[in-house]
This record gives structure tokens, sequence and C-alpha cells, in this order.
């Protein structure tokens, strides 16, 4: 897609940001000869038709949003135009990294610097306000820092413009869940407050290096906004009351936005703000009482030289709330023949795929019962000193479990995914309908369900190992060693899935090179039709096609075979290899299925 031309003016360069929504682009403007940035909502090629309605209106609401914001804190957008079926937005180029980038490249931002950027994203959160805006998706990955020392807040991607039809289905909670306001999740209508709210939670991080309120599943997580105080911080200096004033639970009792920009300027000098003490909530000593709740351990001026993203578009991963959070089921295995780890050769199938071992070097987890994977879950529990636990967890799910069958989406942020303290997955869109298996254990879905991504004559499939995709009606499942085949002539055509949760390789092209070199010397005429890197699903990837000769001895559909794969590296560093291969003479049709496939894979949830 690299030096494509939009709307016969914007020639795209390379990307320099994504998220689960969409890739941010480095581009020229022919016409005024200035460099822009453009966000490709990359999230609409993957998801129904339904769901692509609810993502083109939320983009289109996000230009509309920022378009209404006239402050230097608030990034410019200056186009928005139509390409491929797709909104894209043409937006001011901000040279520099996010405050999630200077977090994590720094471990901690120093409190009076952390006050100057949180002064910035006040300003632009007051302009927005004024403008009749509210952000909803306040977050260090969308507060970025240029080059020249400016503070932008960018994102307004789930931004609720004042006046407009909401687009946020009934039951769906939008956002990165640590950073939004306990009343946000309690399911009530967010004012200018809950803003300063997720302002306060970001602050947070920036000085202490870690959210607040993060904890191992998004349930948790949102238990804990809802009911725990955060640790005490330990190097917020000045910023320290400031940001228990904006984190108080009640947004009638945190300040107003006068208010708190006389605390942030206050603390951007060095000086403790006397107001902010007014906020911070009286702690009783334990005696003959009950025992007390315990908490859980100016000019834009500075510059960061880091490389990084115009932002990362907020997510649309679909997540069932209190669902396993789960060890994600791996299997593992080379869609072809290929020696193992330690390189020795094994036995071989007929297309010279190796039967009866993992050729990834056994790093895969036994498969377990679904039927009784849930069951085996550990229980979630309360620390001590943890009030209200099971209350707060009837009013999350039923702030998340309201609209059709009980059943809701929750959308979760990428930042969620990119952390060490939470079940990751892949950060491509996920089917939002949910359905039960049918029962029988082969994995396909019950009529119905994701039927508004799956051709004619196609279904859905939910394999027991957590991946989804769409098939031909009619297909079986097998399983080949560790990996899973999907076939509606018992292996003359077929899909294979493998999954690598440590893989040998930290680029898929470096993988797909060495397996073909032990490939090339052992199928009898092989032949390289390509060989690409690429980018699946936003993240790094590579292709690879070709062509052998099977031989008679070796299979019951000997003669000229053609093979293609999609292997790519997920956010949280597990290896996916999508592998279809078909007899030459039917390439035309396989290839076409192979597309619409990779079009529906799902790979498993968090």
């Amino acid at each position: 897609m690299q030096g494509l031309l939009l709307a016969g003016r914007y020639r795209l360069a390379e990307s320099i940001g994504s998220g689960g929504m969409g890739r941010v682009w480095r581009a020229h403007d022919e016409v005024l000869h200035r460099t822009v940035a453009i966000k490709e909502l990359t999230a609409a090629l993957y998801v129904s038709e339904g769901e692509r309605a609810v993502l083109l209106a939320r983009t289109r609401a996000e230009a509309r949003a920022a378009a209404r914001i006239n402050h230097s804190a608030v990034v410019t957008v200056h186009d928005v135009l139509e390409h491929d079926g797709r909104p894209w937005i043409v937006m001011e180029l901000v040279e520099g990294g996010s405050l999630a980038d200077a977090v994590k490249e720094s471990g901690s931002i120093e409190p009076r610097e952390a006050a100057r950027v949180g002064l910035w994203v006040l300003r632009a959160l007051r302009a927005a306000h004024s403008a009749g805006v509210l952000h909803r998706d306040v977050k260090p990955g969308n507060v970025l820092l240029s080059q020249d020392g400016r503070v932008l807040l960018t994102d307004f991607g789930i931004a609720q413009v004042e006046g407009d039809t909401t687009i946020t289905r009934t039951g769906e909670i939008v956002g990165s869940v640590d950073y939004l306001a306990p009343e946000r999740i309690r399911g009530e209508d967010p004012g200018p407050s809950s803003d300063l709210w997720a302002l306060g939670a970001t602050l947070y991080t920036a000085v202490e290096g870690l959210s607040p309120f993060r904890r191992t599943t998004p349930l948790t997580t949102m238990q804990a906004v809802v009911a725990e105080e955060p640790e005490t911080p330990q190097k917020a200096g000045a910023l320290t009351s400031v940001i228990t004033a904006l984190l108080r639970k009640d947004p009638a009792e945190r300040p107003g936005p006068d208010e708190a920009e006389q605390m942030l300027a206050e603390a951007a000098e060095g000086r403790t703000p006397n107001s902010a003490q007014a906020y911070v909530p009286t702690q009783h000593v334990a005696g003959t009482q009950a025992p007390p709740e315990t908490y859980d351990s100016g000019s834009q001026g500075s510059t960061y030289g880091s490389s990084g993203s115009q932002g990362t578009y907020g997510s649309a991963q679909a997540v069932a709330p209190g669902s396993q959070d789960a060890t994600q089921v791996a299997a593992q295995g080379s869609p072809y023949g290929a020696s193992g780890s330690q390189g020795n050769q094994y036995a071989q199938d007929p297309y010279g795929r190796p039967v009866g071992h993992d050729t990834y070097g056994g790093h895969g987890r036994p498969v377990p019962d679904p039927a009784v994977a849930t069951a085996n879950q550990p229980a979630v529990v309360a620390r001590p000193g943890r009030r209200r636990f099971r209350t707060v967890a009837a009013v999350v799910l039923a702030a998340a479990l309201v609209g059709g069958g009980g059943v809701a989406a929750m959308l979760l942020s990428d930042e969620w995914r990119d952390t060490d303290t939470s079940s990751s997955s892949d950060p491509s869109p996920s089917n939002p309908s949910s359905s039960a298996e049918d029962g029988d254990g082969d994995g396909k879905q019950t009529d119905g369900a994701g039927a508004g991504d799956v051709p004619d004559g196609w279904e859905r499939v939910d394999d027991v190992q957590g991946f989804s995709l769409v098939l031909p009606k009619g297909w079986e499942r097998q399983v080949e060693g560790t990996q899973v085949d999907y076939t509606p002539d018992d292996g003359e055509h077929f899909v294979r899935i493998a999954v690598d949760d440590s893989p040998d390789f930290d680029d898929p092209s470096r993988h797909l090179e060495d397996l073909e070199q032990q490939v090339s010397v052992r199928l009898v005429d092989y032949q390289q039709v390509s060989m690409e890197s690429n980018t699946f699903r936003d993240r790094p990837g590579a292709l690879w096609d070709f062509t052998w000769t099977a031989l008679s001895k070796d299979t019951e559909f000997p003669g000229p075979r053609r093979a293609i794969e999609q292997a790519y590296l997920s956010r949280d560093g597990v290896e996916y290899v999508i592998y279809m291969s078909s007899p030459a003479a039917d390439w035309d049709t396989a290839r076409e299925r192979f597309d619409t496939i990779l079009r529906g894979w799902r790979p498993p949830a968090s």
C-alpha cells in the first residue's frame, strides 16, 4: 500500500503506528506540499457489515469531534476522504512519540514535567468540553509529545458529541478499561469530570510507570476502578494530592476544570497545591471501631526525541465479560514437512508434512477439555481490606450485561494487550457476536452466529482450540499431530492452522525462509512462486506461495500441487500460520477460498 495516492493528492509513505482499529501513515500532500498523518480504518476490512457500519460511523464522528475543537493542544484534522469503501482521516503530523512511549522508555516521568503535560491535556479537554465534545478515551497512548516540546491530545475515535445520536450499542463499554471513570463502568451518563478522572489515571501512570487500577483481567480491573483506591503514588511529589483529587470516585467530589488547572500549574512549578489537600480523604485510625479500609499497595517546552506513532487507534476487540482470562490453547507445528528443532528428519505425510512430531520443538500446551475448562478456572479472591467486592462485581456485570440475550461486547484498548499483567490476544477485531457451540465437540457454531461476515454457502467455525474461521459448509475437522486441518475430501484440499506460543524466530519472514530451505530439498519439483514480508492484521507477517509434485508412493492424490500460507506474529508473541493446499489444477478456486478464510480469521480471544 506504500506509495498509494488517495483522493488524487495524498501519497502514503510509511506506517508510523497501528492499533486494533487502524493504522496511521505518514503521507505527503501533493497539493499543499506538506507532510501529514493519515489514519486508515483497517478494522472495517475484517468485520461483519453491521459492525462495519458502526466503525465507519465512529470514524466520521471522530473527525467531526476533532474538527469542532480549535486549540493548539488538539491534533488538527485537515480532511476526511473515502477510499476502498472506508473513511480515511487526514491529520496534522506530530513528529515524536506518545506519553505511553515515554513511560515505556524511561520507566516514569518526572513530576514537574508530568504536571506540565497534564496542564496541556487539561486545556485541550476544556476546549473540547466547551465545544460540546467529551473525549472518553484519555490515556497515555493518546497524549502525544512532539519533538519540539508540544503536548497534543489525539484520537477522538469514541468521543461523544453533544446533540449527536449515540453510536454505541446498548451494553457496550467503550474505551480503555483502567482509564474509565467509575460512573461510566456503572452505566451512568458521563460528563466532563469523567475525562478529568481519566487524566488523573494518566498522570498516575506517567509518574509511577504503571496503571493505578490494572489487574489481571478486564473484569477485576473494572471492580478495582469502582471500589478500590490506588496505592499512594511514591514518585509523584507535588502531583500526589492532585492525582488523588482527580481520582475521587464520586464525580461531584472532583475538582472542576478551573481548580484542576490551578493545581496542575502549581505542581508544574514544583509547589504542592494547597487546594488539593481538601480532596484527600480522611483515614481513620483503627481502635475499637471497625478496621479501616485498606488501600492497595506554562509554555510547551520540553523535548522528546523518541520516534513513535501518531497515537494508537482505539481498538475494537470483543471480549465476553466474565470469560476465562485464559491460558491460550496453543497447537504447534509446521504446515508442511520440516526438520525438528534439533535438526533431525521425521516421517512425513503425502504432502511432505511431519507425522506425529511437533516441528517447533515441543512448545505446545495440552488442549484442555472445553467442557471443564471454565469449571477449572481459578476463582477471583478478594484481597484483605477490599470492600464490597461481591456488590461491585454485580454492579460491573449489570453494567456490562445489558442488551440482547445478556451478552455484550466490551471494546478494549490495545494497551491492555501490550502489558504482561493480563491475558493477551492478537489485536485483530473479533466477531462481537456470541453463541454457544452445538455441544458435539466439533466446534461448529450454531445457526445464526456471525452471519453478517459469512459468504453464502459458508459457515463460521469456532474451533475448540480457541480460534475461529469461516469455511465452506461441509468441511470436516482433522487433527494432524498438534495442528488442525479442515478438509472437504479427506485431504485432497485442506486448510491448516498452526499456533506456536514460543516461536524460534521473532520475524515470520526468517521463519518461512528457514522452512523453505528444508522443504525445497525434500519436495519433488519444488518451485517458489513468491515469498514476501507483509503486514497482517497490523502485525509483522510473511506470505509464502510454492508448488511441487506429490508422488503416488506417498499419497492417494499424486500430481502437481500448490500451497500458500500466511504467517504472522501477534502482539503477545504467538505465531499463527494459516496454510492452504490443493491440486494445482484447482488453484484459482483454492486461492479465492484462502483469501476469504484470511478475511474471516479470528485468533483466540483474551
